[in-house]
């Protein structure tokens, strides 16, 4: 095994550094890496479990990666969120299969009548590639939506799909978890926002997801068993608590979008601030070429609310239905009345804006 694949024992010190980076060097981006007298690596850290970085070259090394440590273990794309919850508490996870070194899921390509985006596409190079410039503009601004300029040149696409769901009462510090008492996502029996036993409704995160969805994308999918190809919304649960429904080892290949439909898509997001905010409300409203029309929300509820319609369609009609799937709580910085309100105004403008287009 190499020595990137080595497990890094970790001892207490003073000082305390993140406990995933390990090098091809004895020098850490956030901490020095020395070896004890056996010239085993240990990390200067206060994090004492032991930690294991995998780096696979191909998706099949990565998927077997995986199921050799099926019950601990995160992919590792662009870490803006795997990194983020291990500081938080809130994901203990102690293997990491990182997929950087995979140069398969970085490509974007034209297959059949498909476009193939490969899942570690950072969001900030998405504007790059002349076919989903001209083709899939709407998601470039969905990609733009996303965090600040810093966080998108880390962050991939395939990550945004699979960003953790996030609730007001969720993602928090461990010492404030504490203090008020764990959730249904996290170990806890009630639901803090609705003080419910049963279900979790931690909202949906991604941006990008809605207008994926919206222009009807599928996902390539590698497991242990094989490839399949599945709609993208099917991925999502409704579940809080389990909000995908991927299994554990699989990994996505790619994002297909489908060519030639001449897709115009509406994409809005709400936010208190116009950069770094997660999303409080995210529509997207697509109508292709044939006059079909689907309506997408995200952030309103654990998973994408999706209403199909055509264009001759009665427009309020439509607007009101997907206002009644949306299962809005109040566990957003925007109080839930007017989360709900908004779905109703972003809509109409987004039908307004397709209409004159």
């Amino acid at each position: 095994m190499d020595q990137l694949a080595r497990p890094v024992r970790s001892v207490s010190v003073f000082i305390r550094v993140h406990p995933w980076f390990v090098t091809d060097t004895d020098d850490a981006p956030f901490g020095r890496i020395i070896r004890d007298s056996t010239g085993t690596l240990i990390r200067a850290t206060m994090i004492t479990a032991e930690r294991i970085f995998l780096k696979p070259r191909t998706a099949a090394e990565a998927v077997a990666m995986a199921c050799e440590h099926a019950d601990d273990f995160r992919f590792l794309a662009g870490g803006t969120d795997v990194l983020v919850n291990s500081f938080q508490g809130t994901d203990g996870t102690t293997c990491l299969v990182d997929l950087t070194g995979i140069a398969a899921l970085k490509e974007v390509t034209t297959k059949g009548d498909h476009l193939r985006i490969g899942p570690m596409v950072r969001l900030s190079a998405l504007e790059e590639h002349a076919v989903i410039r001209e083709s899939f503009p709407s998601l470039i601004e969905a990609a733009h939506a996303v965090a600040s300029p810093i966080i998108r040149r880390s962050a991939t696409l395939g990550g945004n799909l699979l960003c953790e769901n996030r609730c007001s009462f969720y993602n928090q510090s461990e010492w404030w978890r504490d203090a008020v008492g764990n959730c249904l996502k996290c170990d806890g029996d009630v639901c803090i926002a609705t003080g419910g036993r049963k279900a979790c409704f931690s909202k949906l995160a991604s941006d990008t997801a809605p207008v994926l969805i919206a222009m009807e994308a599928q996902l390539e999918v590698v497991t242990a068993e094989g490839t399949q190809i599945i709609p993208l919304e099917s991925i999502y649960t409704g579940d809080g608590v389990d909000p995908r429904n991927l299994p554990p080892t699989a990994l996505i290949q790619a994002i297909l979008l489908p060519l030639g439909r001449g897709f115009r898509v509406a994409f809005r997001k709400l936010r208190p601030r116009e950069a770094v905010d997660f999303s409080s409300l995210t529509t997207a409203l697509a109508m292709d070429a044939a006059g079909k029309v689907r309506i997408v929300l995200g952030a309103v509820d654990p998973k994408p609310i999706i209403v199909d319609g055509q264009r001759s369609d009665d427009q309020a009609a439509l607007i009101t239905k997907a206002v009644k799937k949306a299962r809005i709580i109040d566990n957003d910085p925007y109080p839930r009345l007017y989360r709900k309100e908004m779905i109703t105004v972003f809509l109409e403008r987004s039908f307004e804006e397709l209409d004159k287009n």
